[in-house]
């Protein structure tokens, strides 16, 4: 039987339950409304419940669904489905909890300061963008016997780091610098962009699993590297964008502290 290369949005959201990753979603589902429950309002507001809410809608809708069978003759596809556990699901779950109200003890505090610190967090990212997606590192294996099902949860692994390290959910556990943070997010994006920047510029295509694919939609297989060299570049703008914004607010505070500086001694 012919595969579907031209499936529609329909096709795409059709269920597909894939049980590991709807165990996990529900547990984090319920371990979230039961907190929110139970927290006073003015520590757990609304909005956040509803910033929560939506990224487990998006993760159930890149998770269960026939999306995850498409991707195998889309290798944009598959990038798509990647950067949106990444660069969306983890950034809306983070701005949902509740600053200020977890405050994490003992052995969970120290291996969380610790985990959130910017250079392990960066350290940790740039392992699973660079060794999952260099050509060499993909055909080898390893890489290509952990790709399908290890890779989407390391990306959402990699994005909560990350996110988490740039918007700061649990200040009792994590530095308070601007600075720091900024950087952090600034040197985060340069293993994506770096990759993409290959994916868009290569003359030929360098996944092997992707040389003599039926790809989706009428597309070559260079076109469809090409177009998941653009998935991932727009996929890290806004990390970036927010990073550049910190770094400015890091060095307008550096600015303003030399100026009242300088006034006192005057």
């Amino acid at each position: 039987m012919n595969p579907n290369l031209s499936p529609t949005l329909l096709d795409l959201l059709a269920p597909r339950p894939d049980w590991p990753w709807l165990i996990g979603i529900l547990a984090a589902a319920g371990w979230y409304a039961l907190g929110f429950v139970h927290a006073p309002r003015s520590e757990w507001p609304v909005w956040r419940a509803a910033l929560f809410g939506v990224a487990v809608v998006v993760a159930l809708l890149v998770t269960q669904t026939a999306v995850t069978a498409f991707t195998l003759n889309s290798m944009s596809l598959y990038m798509g489905r990647l950067m949106v556990l990444a660069e969306l699901v983890p950034p809306l779950a983070v701005l949902g909890l509740p600053a200020g109200y977890m405050m994490p003890r003992s052995w969970a505090a120290k291996a969380l300061s610790w985990l959130l610190d910017p250079w392990v967090a960066l350290t940790l990212w740039a392992v699973i963008i660079v060794f999952w997606n260099v050509p060499a590192g993909f055909s080898a294996s390893l890489v290509s016997n952990t790709a399908s099902g290890l890779l989407p949860v390391l990306y959402l692994f990699g994005g909560f780091l990350s996110w988490a390290v740039v918007l700061r959910p649990l200040p009792s556990v994590q530095g308070k610098s601007m600075g720091n943070r900024g950087w952090f997010g600034l040197l985060s994006a340069l293993p994506m962009m770096s990759v993409a920047a290959v994916w868009l510029y290569s003359p030929r295509v360098l996944y092997a699993p992707y040389v003599g694919a039926l790809c989706l939609w009428n597309t070559t297989p260079l076109q469809n590297q090409v177009n998941s060299g653009w998935v991932m570049m727009i996929a890290g703008i806004p990390a970036l964008a927010l990073a550049i914004g910190q770094l400015m607010v890091w060095l307008i505070a550096l600015a303003d502290s030399g100026t009242v500086l300088e006034t006192e001694e005057e």
